[in-house]
This record gives C-alpha cells, sequence and structure tokens, in this order.
C-alpha cells in the first residue's frame, strides 16, 4: 500500500517537475525553431590540419550562437561528414547531408577548389548556396552567370592580383617587373591551376617570365621541382600548396638550395601556423596571404573561449589552436553564414523563424559587413569589410600580407587589393560570360 503510494505520488512529481520545468526553461531552448547546416569537414588525411582547424570553428561559433540566444531566437543544429577533401566523397557528403529531420540545407561548404568544383553545377536546382571562402571556382563571382555561388571572402584571381602588387611595390614598382622571373610552384590540382588565367595575362602586360611548375598530390615530394627552381635563378616563387606536409616541405627544399623565404609568397591556405611550425627555422621569413588575420584578442575569438570552451564544449582537443589562421577563417565563414541567416529572416519578414534556401541565397547577397557591422559582432581587423551585390559575388578583392618571425606572424602589409581592381573584374567578367554562352545560360539581370 505504501510502496503504490510512493509511486503515484513520485509519478505526480514527475508531472509537475516536467510542466514546471516547461515554464521556466527559456523558449529558445525547448522545442525552438531550429535551421540545419551541414559541416562537410576534411579532418583526416593530408589535408586535416586546415580541416579540424576551419570546421572546429564552424562548429565552435554555432555552439556560441546557440548559447547567446540563436539566431532570433532559431536554434542552429547541424551534422558532419567526413569528405578527406576529395571531391567524389564531398558529392558523397553532400548527398547524405541534404536533409536532417525533415529540414534541408541551405548553404554548403566545401574548403577545397575540387569540391566546389564536383558539386558547383547543382546549386541552382537544389537552391543550396555554395559559400566559397576565398576558394573554389573563380569567375562564380559573377553573381549573373552564378546566382547561387559566393566567393565572399576574396578570390584566387584578386589574391594573385595582390601578390603580384606587392612583388611589385618591393622590387620598386611595377616598370622594374620587366624582364623578372617569377616561379607559379603549385599542387597539380583544380586549386593550384586557378590562379593561372589571371597571372598569364599579368605577365604578358607587364612584361616579366612565368614559370609554372607542378607538384603531384600531396606534394611532400618536391626534390626535382627544386632543383629546377635552383637552374631557373627565379627573382620570386608563388607557392600554392595544400596541407601542412606539403607547405613545409617547401620551405625546407627552399633552404637547401638556398633560395630566400623573403622572396617566397604562400597562398592563403599554404599560410597558417601548422604549415609553418614544422619547417622549423627554414619557415622564417616566409610571406603569407591571408583573407583572415590570427588572433585571440578580437572580441568573438575572447566570447567563444569563455562561454564555449569555458562550458567544455569546444570543438578542439587543443586549445591553443583557438585564434589560429585556420580557426579564425572558419570563424569568419561561419559569421557569415549566421549573418546571411538573419538578412534573410528580415528581408522575408520571417524574424524568428527558419528560412528557405531561396530566402538564404537572397540574405547573403545582402551581406554588408561595414566596419561598423564587424565590430558589434566582434570581428573588426579579423577580415576586410565587404558588401555583395547582385552582380558582384566577390566581396573585398582584398588581403593582408603576413610574415613568419620563427614563431608567429606579424601583419606587413593591411588589407590591400590588385594594383587594377577593375582589369581583374572584367577578366571575371570575360570568363563567366563564355561559360554562359558555351552552356546556354541567360544571365540574370541587376539593376
Amino acid at each position: 500500500m505504501i510502496k503504490s503510494c510512493m509511486r503515484k505520488i513520485l509519478s505526480t512529481l514527475s508531472v509537475v517537475c516536467l510542466l514546471g520545468s516547461t515554464i521556466v526553461l527559456p523558449q529558445n531552448s525547448f522545442g525552438a525553431e531550429t535551421q540545419y547546416f551541414p559541416v562537410a569537414s576534411s579532418r583526416v588525411g593530408p589535408y586535416s590540419a586546415m580541416g579540424t582547424g576551419y570546421y572546429g570553428a564552424q562548429i565552435d561559433y554555432m555552439n556560441y550562437v546557440n548559447m547567446t540566444g540563436g539566431v532570433n531566437g532559431v536554434m542552429l543544429t547541424w551534422q558532419e561528414c567526413e569528405t578527406e577533401y576529395n571531391a567524389v566523397k564531398t558529392v558523397e557528403c553532400y548527398q547524405r547531408l541534404m536533409q536532417k529531420d525533415g529540414q534541408k540545407i541551405v548553404v554548403f561548404d566545401t574548403l577545397g577548389t575540387p569540391g566546389a568544383y564536383a558539386v558547383i553545377n547543382r546549386m541552382a536546382a537544389d537552391n543550396v548556396v555554395l559559400a566559397q571562402y576565398g576558394y573554389g571556382r573563380t569567375d562564380a563571382a559573377d553573381g549573373r552567370v552564378w546566382p547561387w555561388v559566393f566567393n565572399a571572402a576574396s578570390h584566387y584571381w584578386s589574391q594573385i592580383g595582390v601578390k603580384l602588387r606587392w612583388m611589385a611595390e618591393m622590387e620598386g614598382g611595377i616598370p622594374n617587373m620587366k624582364g623578372k622571373k617569377i616561379v607559379h610552384l603549385h599542387i597539380d590540382s583544380a586549386y593550384g591551376r586557378e590562379p593561372l588565367p589571371a597571372m598569364r595575362k599579368i605577365a604578358t602586360d607587364w612584361g616579366f617570365t612565368l614559370i609554372e611548375i607542378a607538384i603531384a598530390p600531396p606534394g611532400l615530394e618536391q626534390q626535382s621541382q627544386w632543383l629546377q627552381i635552383r637552374r631557373e635563378k627565379p627573382d620570386w616563387v608563388t607557392f600554392w600548396g595544400a596541407g601542412s606536409g606539403m607547405n613545409s616541405t617547401a620551405m625546407t627544399n627552399a633552404a637547401r638550395i638556398n633560395f630566400p623565404r623573403t622572396k617566397m609568397m604562400y597562398v592563403t591556405f599554404g599560410g597558417a601556423e601548422e604549415d609553418m611550425v614544422p619547417a622549423g627555422d627554414s619557415a622564417k621569413g616566409t610571406y603569407v596571404v591571408a583573407n583572415a588575420l590570427p588572433g585571440t584578442d578580437f572580441p568573438l575569438v575572447k566570447d567563444i573561449k569563455d562561454k564555449v570552451y569555458g562550458a567544455g564544449k569546444g570543438n578542439l582537443s587543443d586549445t591553443s589552436r583557438v585564434g589560429t589562421v585556420y580557426w579564425n577563417r572558419g570563424l569568419g565563414s561561419a559569421v557569415m553564414w549566421v549573418e546571411a541567416m538573419r538578412n534573410a529572416q528580415k528581408i522575408h519578414n520571417k524574424v524568428g523563424k527558419a528560412v528557405t534556401g531561396a530566402e538564404f541565397r537572397d540574405g547573403y547577397e545582402a551581406l554588408n559587413m561595414t566596419d561598423a557591422r564587424l565590430a558589434e559582432i566582434g570581428v573588426k581587423g579579423m577580415v576586410a569589410p565587404f558588401a555583395i551585390s547582385c552582380a558582384n559575388h566577390e566581396g573585398a578583392g582584398k588581403f593582408a600580407l603576413m610574415q613568419w618571425d620563427g614563431k608567429k606572424f606579424d601583419k606587413v602589409k593591411d588589407w590591400t587589393e590588385p594594383n587594377d581592381p577593375k582589369f581583374i573584374r572584367q577578366l571575371i567578367e570575360d570568363s563567366a560570360a563564355k561559360f554562359a554562352k558555351e552552356n546556354n545560360i541567360t544571365p540574370k539581370k541587376c539593376s
């Protein structure tokens, strides 16, 4: 009898506690509306240092957003799939991540040009934004031909234009580039070849000799390439690598043939702490181009360390990587997702609600990351201010220059655009128009 009464009392208390918890918990943590994001990570293989930092930051930021009230009350959910930076597996992950709990993705981020090329033609049909954060198909910056694709952290043709501008400045001006010799040492992939159309045209216009030298993936064997560089005796080397093994190997080989690292400029995907440290003293003096600067003093980075890692919810086991180049770059990409979602909610009168792919696309195209807005978010100075438009899906078109001092990066040039941005833009439009004609695409009309 007593046991029966106790069971009834406990049952009643359980119901009361459940009702109480429903009442006292904030709406955004109980039964809130959700927005689903995919995480097509690359944490395995030769590019793992890049992928763990980048995608770890994306998850850290989504956790942070949820812990601070969501996006106008909408909680973020996500699901991860390992691509191993492989185009075929990227397509498989794209299909696998397409839906979760009946909700469809609104954005996809491959963190790799081969993967981006593999899925890019599916975006319009699937109503999914391809968010190429500083990588991918460059002429997709023409939003009239590629309305669902964005190069929001600036693309490779602007990057090579900025690199050449800095080289010219260090050589005393563009006229002094005539007769110079520049080696483009690159991984033999779509990513490694991506800057060449712009680079070849600038070489002709400025009068320098361009020598293209490819390295077979994963890039751990480079001896023959550096022997060729020793024979050619170039004035500069633009290094377009991927993976800490390939990137650090280049510096040790440069040291072996006594090629000065102060005459090497690394691509964004070759320029992180994980790329420099393994090369030891051989890395000192190397120039690195950045579309997201490292640092833990940015208010948002500090807040994530305090709130997310302080609560034991951080995605990375090594907390020293928070604030590094790859982590900050992943943070920048996720900030854009959330800002685009916030824009979409406002544009389509859906504040406090999830948005569709088409609505998210409108929100992405409405990105206006002014210095004031970046300051509000807490990343002013970490990324260059920019705005997207119907026709221009590139964004800032600016990069910063860093130099490795043996222990850390020093910023030596602030956010800089190519010497002739209109020239780069014309290359984009010409290439996109050619693609549109070959594929019977009618470009979108932009006001």
